[in-house]
């Protein structure tokens, strides 16, 4: 039996995005009517069904959301498992406004709704002793990452900011990048994107340089630090690093030996002028073992692509 992901979406998450051929789809149920249509597509191929638990425009309370119309409407639709996000609170400080905390026990202490789809004419009991899936846990749990973005003097927004899963660190100059990197080397993946200038000036005029007829500014410069070669020179916790190379020639061959200079086991090379300023992007993934290209596509499904291709290498 294949897989069909159902995800029920809590307070704040009313629609998903990246989803390939999506639709909405009103489903009908004899436990009355579904908080909203559902959200169907396929994510990497997988089929998905979501459903806003309190609709969209937050319509439903908690005690009103048709909790048995919403699970038959996802069932009918041939859904298999259930993952089901609740934006709630905590009493442990250890918990930050943002954290995912993957629940495998509790104790249903709700009232003034009907709890189950069994009543007089059908009685049956159902045991809760394990009232969750241990391996849709398992994989929720392995699948997690916060993710720490350290940008340069960049003017595009933080991705997925809403959800409180990224923080964004701003810097100026190549050496604040690189101190601010060192200051997340404890990280388990690093991937370096950032194209950082080779070169500084290390003469610079505190003052404007005027024209002259007769000479050219001096102008001296050194060598910026390499983040990424340093970040992998970290050996006693180091990364998995993956490096980004933008050629102009002989993408394959600069690629490797880029790699292997840095000392990486991951480079993902590209023709920077066939992707600069474009939706989508061709890259072949370069390691020890050879070179990998993968096909043209958007760059929002060539990143999903490369962050399976960097789990598929990660050390057991």
């Amino acid at each position: 039996m294949q897989t069909y992901l159902g995800i029920i979406g809590g307070s704040g998450l009313y629609d998903m995005l990246g989803l390939d051929n999506p639709k909405w789809v009103e489903v009908k149920s004899p436990w009355g009517t579904p908080s909203d249509a559902v959200l169907t597509g396929t994510l990497h191929g997988l089929p998905i069904a979501f459903l806003p638990r309190h609709g969209r425009g937050h319509v439903y309370s908690p005690t009103t959301v048709p909790y048995r119309a919403n699970i038959d409407a996802l069932k009918r639709l041939g859904v298999t498992d259930v993952v089901s996000m609740s934006a709630c609170g905590s009493f442990h400080e250890e918990l930050a406004p943002g954290d995912f905390v993957v629940v495998d026990q509790f104790i249903d202490r709700t009232f003034a709704r009907e709890k189950s789809f069994f009543g007089t004419g059908c009685v049956a009991h159902v045991s809760v002793a394990h009232p969750t899936c241990p391996r849709l846990s398992k994989a929720a749990l392995e699948a997690g990452a916060s993710v720490h973005l350290i940008a340069g003097p960049v003017h595009l927004p933080t991705p997925l900011e809403f959800t409180g899963m990224i923080r964004r660190t701003d810097v100026l100059s190549a050496a604040d990048m690189a101190n601010a990197v060192e200051s997340a080397k404890d990280c388990d993946i690093f991937f370096s994107v950032a194209a950082v200038a080779d070169w500084k000036i290390i003469n610079p005029s505190t003052h404007k340089i005027k024209k002259s007829d007769s000479t050219s500014p001096p102008l001296e410069f050194a060598l910026n630090p390499d983040i990424l070669a340093r970040m992998a020179a970290n050996s006693a916790q180091r990364p998995f690093c993956v490096g980004f190379a933008a050629e102009t020639q002989h993408v394959s061959e600069f690629g490797q030996a880029k790699r292997i200079a840095k000392n990486v086991p991951l480079l993902i090379a590209n023709h920077g002028p066939d992707t600069f300023g474009q939706d989508h992007n061709q890259v072949s993934l370069i390691d020890a073992n050879g070179v990998y290209p993968l096909q043209q596509m958007d760059k929002l499904n060539l990143a999903r692509e490369i962050i399976a291709q960097v789990v598929q290498r990660l050390p057991a």
